[in-house]
């Protein structure tokens, strides 16, 4: 049998187990299809700002980066500074914006590493200023504004004060503005944003300012006024998030990502005998099962244990017994398969979406979990 050798950079110390025959796959080449489509519904002349947070959604984001900008995009999004950070330790030197909150004691390490910093209070105007004394470099800022997430941001009724304000100070230098939408599914609901949004933005001098509300929906979907930066998320990884329910271009989008592990174990599960902890398979006669290396501290949740399927040698075999730490089991009975055959739970044609509709979840929140500890391998 032959084996693929793995290699991965390891980012921030991050220590990954690279000697086992379990993997993720990501295709490049799905990736450079999904902008081409997503630009489609972009009118010409608009920023994009690619979302990388959460290590590109699971996917790796210091080595889509370089993808993701080559193919359109103008500049990249992430959650923390650490995130940041760690893009500009592997060379990447586009405008980088950190859409979370920041602490106020960490505003001096996002100016270091040239980072653009979300704010939206006074103790963020503190730290700007104390950061640029200690520095004599402007911290690049965009305002946020809370139209109805509630989550962070400034009120949409005070936004408008401390916009006017922020301009005038010497030490900040503004570089755009931006909210986000709730439920950009809800119809009424994202109207009501954007009329708070525009409602701000019809009181200030915007110019040469990034103005930014549609999220991945919201830019296959709406025309907001006053804007002209869209920030893409799900779709760059080939996902669709909820779309509301009107008629618009839906872009032909293609998973990034596969899911392999290869067979370690097979053995046969005798009549009535029980398969993982607490026996919630028994077997009915003789089935022959298959052991993988990859279990819920891969991010495989445990909850779907019973209740998935996966492709090997060509055939669909059910999983079976609760899904454990680190391995879990198929019912491999009928198909013609040795010790390191590979198994593919997730690819193309296997969608992570139908785990999330088993969980009742999103697909966001389960390519996250696939960063762990699993090696990624990076196709065309």
């Amino acid at each position: 049998m032959s084996y693929t050798k793995i290699e991965m950079k390891n980012v921030r110390q991050t220590n990954i187990n690279i000697h086992r025959d379990a993997w993720v796959e990501i295709n490049i080449s799905n990736l450079e299809n999904n902008i081409k489509e997503i630009k489609k519904n972009i009118p010409q002349g608009t920023k994009l700002l690619g979302v990388v947070k959460a290590d590109a959604y699971g996917h790796g984001s210091v080595m889509l980066a370089p993808t993701i900008l080559a193919s359109g995009t103008d500049m990249l999004g992430v959650a923390s500074i650490d995130e940041g950070v760690d893009l500009r330790q592997s060379n990447i030197d586009c405008e980088i914006l950190v859409l979370g909150a920041v602490p106020v004691w960490a505003v001096e390490s996002a100016v270091k590493n040239n980072l653009s910093i979300s704010i939206f209070s006074q103790g963020h105007l503190k730290a700007c200023e104390q950061a640029y004394q200690r520095t004599r470099v402007k911290p690049k800022v965009h305002i946020k504004i809370d139209t109805g997430m509630n989550r962070i941001g400034i009120r949409a009724d005070d936004a408008a004060e401390f916009i006017k304000k922020v301009q005038k100070l010497p030490y900040v230098s503004l570089e755009g503005i931006f909210t986000h939408l709730a439920a950009a599914e809800e119809i009424d609901k994202t109207e009501e944003q954007i009329e708070k949004w525009n409602k701000v933005i019809e009181q200030i001098d915007t110019t040469g300012l990034l103005l930014h509300v549609q999220n991945t929906a919201g830019s296959i979907c709406y025309e907001v006024p006053n804007t002209n930066t869209r920030r893409i998320g799900i779709s760059l990884y080939g996902l669709y998030p909820d779309f509301p329910d009107i008629k618009f271009n839906k872009p032909k989008l293609k998973p990034l990502i596969s899911l392999k592990a290869r067979v370690v174990n097979i053995h046969i599960a005798k009549d009535k005998e029980g398969v993982s902890y607490c026996h919630t398979y028994q077997a009915k006669g003789e089935r022959k099962i298959a052991t993988i290396p990859l279990g819920y501290a891969d991010g495989v949740p445990r909850l779907l244990s019973n209740k998935i399927t996966a492709i090997l040698n060509g055939k669909e075999v059910k999983q079976v017994g609760n899904i454990t730490m680190d391995q879990m089991m198929f019912d491999i009975t009928g198909v013609d398969a040795t010790e390191g055959d590979i198994i593919t739970l997730l690819d193309e044609n296997k969608s992570i979406d139908d785990w999330a509709k088993i969980l009742n979840t999103i697909n966001y929140e389960l390519t996250c979990r696939l960063k762990v500890r699993l090696p990624r391998i990076y196709t065309r």
